[in-house]
């Protein structure tokens, strides 16, 4: 491998310092030509003698199947003969790489090319070599897919037009339907965005409607779901003498108050339960108890118009749960009670954005 990279480098700077020798001998053969033919006038035609050698650079501005034109920086123009011969190769800057070959017809209008050939009878050049730029071919490439044939498309007022000055006309047509193609694109892009900002928006907005519509239907589950339930809103307590199922004063004010309460809940239900203390026989306390809770149904359909449908069906505990001991006084006057309680319905009260409207 070592050997290999070394007789590269050294193929290399043989080829370098045998660059200016070459360069001599074209040079020398130049001015042996130019003594025998007359120099081009600048934008002329330029003519070479049969069989002489030479070495030109230009631009390619005419092309038939066997031959071409080139321009070269002098404004002169060279007609090149092509045969089976012609070498196409790759002008590289690296030499180290290898060049590329193409094909003749690859030589494009408006490539820049370097030419090594021999002059033929005609005045023209036999090319022998052509040399190109990779990056000047597909330049040319480019312009020869929008650029049509010049030859046999030329009106009467166009051919009475210089060759640059017609070229110039066309690649200026061509920039300007490019610029039409381009703004044209543009515009349909930027109408493409607009209606993709549109859906977008419009897929946001509907996704937003079915969020609201699966949160409403989740609400209204719950609602349903939450009918049989209910929350204990307040509890009131009225006390009763021995043996007693009369409502004193104080416990008529108590159930004034509940019932004007719960005509501003909506949903509402009235549970009453009746207890009483441990004088005298469970038998009997249960019958007083339930004497007692049905004095407040009493009081609170006859005073108050509260509907029975709003009524949860009484009850009369008798000795059962107790809220104070048995066994003194004081407690036994506080177990001689009937319990109030104001139930609102889960369902029925879930939030809907109003306040709860009186409903009997």
């Amino acid at each position: 491998m070592r050997l290999r990279i070394r007789g590269s480098w050294l193929s290399a700077l043989a080829l370098t310092l045998a660059l200016p020798l070459a360069a001599r001998e074209p040079a020398r053969q130049a001015g042996q030509t130019s003594q025998s033919t007359p120099a081009a006038k600048a934008g002329g035609t330029r003519s070479f003698t049969s069989g002489q050698k030479a070495d030109v650079e230009g631009v390619i501005i005419k092309r038939q199947p066997d031959s071409l034109t080139i321009r070269t920086s002098d404004g002169s123009e060279i007609a090149i003969a092509l045969n089976n011969q012609t070498e196409v190769k790759e002008k590289k800057s690296n030499p180290f790489r290898s060049g590329k070959n193409f094909a003749t017809t690859q030589l494009l209008r408006g490539l820049e090319i370097e030419v090594k050939g021999r002059g033929d009878s005609s005045g023209g050049l036999v090319a022998d070599e052509i040399k190109l730029k990779a990056d000047d071919l597909r330049v040319a490439n480019s312009i020869e897919s929008r650029v049509t044939p010049v030859e046999g498309r030329l009106t009467q007022s166009e051919s009475r037009l210089g060759q640059a000055e017609t070229n110039a006309q066309r690649l200026s047509g061509q920039v300007e339907e490019l610029s039409n193609i381009s703004n044209a694109a543009r515009g349909g892009a930027k109408a493409a965005q607009e209606t993709a900002d549109q859906a977008k928006e419009s897929a946001e907005a509907a996704k937003q409607r079915a969020e609201a519509a699966h949160t409403g239907i989740r609400t209204t589950n719950d609602r349903i779901s939450s009918l049989d339930d209910f929350d204990v809103r307040s509890t009131e307590t009225v006390n009763f003498k021995v043996g007693s199922a009369v409502l004193s004063p104080d416990a008529k004010a108590t159930l004034d108050r509940i019932a004007e309460a719960a005509k501003t809940d909506k949903g509402y239900m009235i549970e009453i339960a009746g207890f009483a203390s441990s004088d005298g026989s469970e038998a009997a306390n249960r019958i007083l108890s339930q004497r007692r809770a049905d004095a407040v149904v009493q009081y609170l359909a006859e005073n108050h118009n509260v509907p029975l449908r709003r009524v949860v069906t009484p009850f009369g505990y008798g000795e059962k749960q107790p809220v104070a001991d048995n066994h003194n006084r004081e407690g036994r006057q506080q177990n001689r009670r009937v319990e109030v309680k104001i139930l609102v319905n889960r369902g029925l009260t879930a939030s809907t954005g109003q306040p709860n409207a009186p409903s009997n």
